[in-house]
């Protein structure tokens, strides 16, 4: 299987990286990327072939994987316009809905979006794919294959809940980022020294999303087994919960996924 990457940015650095781990050859990678630098970081990293434009040998592969800036995704895709034969695309541009890519790309329909998010640059990501229905068994394991090179993925059936996926799981890690920093700075007030107070946060953020992973048991029934009736976390809950923090979080992840439907209609027009 060949592979053609258009764009060499953080993403297909973190999906060629996980591909090689797996043992893909680096004949089988090639990457059209329009900034030198960036195509020399790619070939001495991977030893994959990079084009500054894309050309014969870039239209010859089986996968088409669009992974530039959504707003630069139209231009991008114009030079494969009615040139595409039987090649699975595999869009990672954030918000793009596949009718749009489809008419870019002259009415072709052998279409994966997907929505990873940063942790996938270390390998820890979890992906949403969603396909068109003209994409078969075969298609979908490829694109799975792909993608979990850097991490987990989950199928979505229905497209217009890839908006959600992109509020829950794309920005997640910044929501997760965010109550990082406020724990921190709390730590820090507390005396900590920065270090301490860094390793405290995180490590407590790491053990409890394993230990969450690992358990048969709800989210909320894990929380509860921490809390003693008129104890320290108890205190600190009924604090968050009169603050509305729980609602608060609920609330911007719905603005996230109206928002997502919003650049959906604006980067999708001609």
């Amino acid at each position: 299987m060949k592979i053609t990457f258009i764009g060499g940015g953080n993403m297909a650095v973190a999906l060629i990286g996980g591909l090689r781990k797996q043992g893909f050859s680096a004949a089988g990678i090639q990457v059209v990327e329009p900034f030198e630098a960036a195509r020399e970081r790619l070939t001495d990293a991977f030893g994959v072939r990079c084009a500054a434009a894309v050309d014969a040998a870039a239209l010859n592969c089986e996968v088409l994987v669009l992974a530039v800036k959504p707003q630069q995704l139209k231009e991008a895709v114009a030079p494969f316009r009615g040139k595409l034969g039987n090649q699975l695309v595999i869009s990672i541009a954030a918000g793009l809905r596949m009718t749009d890519i489809s008419r870019w790309l002259g009415n072709y329909d052998k279409l994966v979006r997907t929505m990873p998010n940063t942790p996938a640059l270390i390998g820890a990501g979890i992906t949403g794919l969603c396909a068109d229905p003209t994409v078969d068994l075969e298609g979908r394991t490829t694109a799975e294959k792909i993608l979990k090179a850097v991490g987990s993925t989950v199928w979505i059936e229905n497209e217009e809940k890839m908006d959600a996926v992109t509020a829950v799981s794309g920005s997640g890690p910044a929501y997760v980022f965010y109550f990082l920093e406020a724990m921190e700075a709390a730590a820090l007030n507390l005396g900590f020294e920065p270090r301490a107070a860094r390793q405290l946060t995180v490590e407590t953020f790491l053990g409890a999303a394993r230990l969450a992973e690992q358990s048969s048991e709800s989210i909320s029934t894990l929380r509860e087994r921490v809390t003693s009736k008129g104890g320290t976390t108890e205190a600190a809950l009924l604090s968050f919960g009169a603050s509305g923090i729980a609602g608060a979080i609920e609330h911007g992840i719905m603005a996230a996924e109206a928002r997502g439907r919003e650049l959906g209609d604006i980067l999708g027009k001609d």
